[in-house]
């Protein structure tokens, strides 16, 4: 398999304006990414982008308005991830708040309905006698089921992040920022972003009919909020551009003021994860992934349940569900591995790879094959697609896509549609990520397409995997009060990246911790410091022998064993 290339991000010689007061390497790192002004990296709400700036986004509140007054039904339409459930419980609890008294939701389960709004889901809505859909995370593909639910006289306001299709769906409104010709400055709102970003507007709207003051209610305070912004947005893995990072480290500061709702403490909590300390990486790795499994295994609601209830003992029963499913996930993610490992296990024998990777087995469950399909891509660096039944007795198998910078999935799934049309049953999503449906008997002929459309995309540059490091860190700065500083730098993300630095290093000491992590004493090659190291999913056997040098790429982080706080460094490539 073709080994990784080291680049240093270039580092502009302009210094940050208003930033003199930054250590030298915060500055630096700073720089790499982008930032020319120090206010870009303050974080205050007063710098968030403005809601009028969303098209469709004051029709939308409008309608919601018009609704409340009349007593009409609301109903959430929420997705099966974590940015769908945060969606849903924000809208719920800021229209509450806003003196909406029928409000309800609806998730389609993945096994049932798929995603989004289907004609199928309609019929569901239409039982519970749904008189306003609100999509949340979802809607801008559901052509078929937007233009059910107003033939049945509902009326449907989509907010969504997702790319367009060609043909948006007949709602009597639309917000998404990724719509033709919108002008709202941050392409990367999170489906919950869009939500909080619709309710701003609905409260804008009351606030100039005087309809608090009127009503004798207070004025909701839409930044309590923040803390499901945040999961949700970090969740999704969208790129944390300059609104979004605004937005999450507001809903940080709950968290970790414990001033979030309810369950995600307890999501914390069961996690057992020190909420004070709480940081993206915590909601990334520990949080959300508990969310997810409910979408990804079972039902939605229950995760949506835990982010609606005010009662703790309640978030606490819910949590504990959720950890029990997310444990059931990791046991059919670790059996679903078992094959995907033997593959890059022969790949990785090969001096080339494939461009594409494809793959298949009949007893894979679809809710996790995302999951799965993101793992084989961080090994080869290769556009994955993992496949699986969508049900026992179905033609149809369900695709979770996941790409390589340089390729945008969706635009090649669109391509494959026009060339060949009706193959693919159905299909979404983003640049770095996508979902399809098509017939099983089809797959060998899709795979062929899949291949001949991401040749014509890719060059040899984009399928040469490049680990971007922040350069070496001087001894001096190798010390727990820098890794402490390099995480309240944050918060990090996607396009905002976790600093990631290399060096050389004599490795003192190696050993096999757990099943396959190596922990590791590392000496600077000044001899001055040895420094605890930890690298997950290495063997000692990967590393140099003891008392050799070695060139790694690695990350500052704050280790806390017995309430005592070290610097230790977490290895994530090994270059020489």
């Amino acid at each position: 398999m073709p080994t990784p290339k080291l680049q240093r991000r270039k580092v502009p010689d302009t210094p940050i304006l208003g930033g003199d007061h930054l250590h030298h390497l915060i500055h630096r790192i700073y720089l790499a990414r982008g930032i020319t002004e120090f206010s870009e990296v303050e974080y205050r709400l007063k710098n968030l982008c403005r809601p009028d700036a969303l098209n469709g986004i004051e029709v939308a509140a409008k309608i919601i308005i018009d609704a409340i007054a009349a007593k009409k039904q609301i109903v959430i339409v929420g997705d099966f991830d974590a940015d769908g459930a945060t969606s849903t419980a924000l809208m719920i609890r800021g229209l509450h708040q806003m003196g909406a008294s029928f409000i309800n939701f609806m998730v389609p389960n993945r096994f049932e309905y798929g995603y989004g709004l289907t004609v199928e889901l309609v019929d569901e809505l239409e039982k519970i006698k749904a008189e306003l859909l609100i999509t949340v995370d979802n809607g801008i593909s559901s052509y078929k089921g937007v233009a059910k639910a107003k033939s049945k006289g509902m009326d449907v306001i989509v907010t969504d992040h997702h790319l367009p299709p060609e043909a948006l769906p007949p709602a009597d409104a639309i917000v998404n920022p990724n719509c033709h010709g919108d002008e709202f400055p941050s392409k990367s709102l999170a489906g919950v972003g869009v939500a909080f970003y619709l309710l701003a507007a609905v409260r804008s709207q009351l606030m100039a009919q005087n309809w608090f003051e009127i009503n004798q209610k207070p004025v909701p305070n839409l930044a309590h909020l923040f803390d499901l912004v945040a999961l949700g947005t970090v969740a999704d893995l969208v790129p944390l551009d300059g609104n979004n990072r605004i937005m999450v480290d507001a809903g940080l500061q709950l968290i970790k003021a414990k001033r979030s709702v309810p369950g995600i403490n307890a999501l914390f909590e069961v996690a057992n994860v020190d909420q004070g300390a709480a940081d993206s990486n915590s909601l990334a790795f520990y949080v959300a992934p508990r969310l997810n499994a409910a979408g990804r295994l079972e039902d939605m609601s229950i995760g949506i349940n835990l982010l609606l209830t005010d009662d703790h003992a309640e978030a606490k029963v819910l949590a504990a569900q959720l950890n029990d499913i997310n444990q059931q996930r990791k046991r059919i993610q670790q059996d679903m591995q078992i094959f995907a490992d033997s593959v890059v296990d022969e790949l990785k024998k090969k001096t080339s790879l494939p461009e594409v990777i494809c793959l298949y087995h009949e007893n894979w469950h679809q809710g996790v094959v995302g999951l799965l399909a993101s793992k084989v891509k961080e090994y080869t660096h290769r556009p994955v697609i993992a496949f699986a039944n969508e049900n026992d007795d179905s033609i149809f198998i369900k695709g979770s896509a996941r790409s390589i910078p340089g390729l945008h999935i969706r635009d090649v799934l669109v391509e494959i549609d026009a060339q060949q049309p009706g193959m693919i049953t159905k299909f979404g999503g983003h640049a770095m990520a996508a979902g399809l449906t098509l017939p099983k008997d089809q797959l060998n002929t899709f795979q062929t397409a899949f291949s001949v459309a991401v040749k014509q995309h890719l060059g040899a540059d984009t399928l040469q995997q490049i680990i971007y490091s922040d350069g070496s860190v001087d001894t001096e700065d190798l010390n727990l009060r820098m890794a402490e500083m390099l995480k309240d730098a944050g918060p990090w993300g996607q396009l905002f990246d976790q600093p990631l630095f290399d060096g050389w290093f004599v490795i003192k000491s190696k050993r096999l911790i757990g099943d396959n992590h190596c922990k590791l004493v590392l000496q600077t090659p000044d001899l001055i410091k040895q420094i605890d190291a930890i690298a997950f999913g290495f063997h000692p056997n990967q590393f140099a022998e003891e008392q050799q040098s070695t060139h790694l790429c690695y990350q500052m982080m704050v280790n806390e064993f017995r309430n005592r706080r070290t610097l230790q460094l977490k290895v994530d490539h090994i270059l020489k």
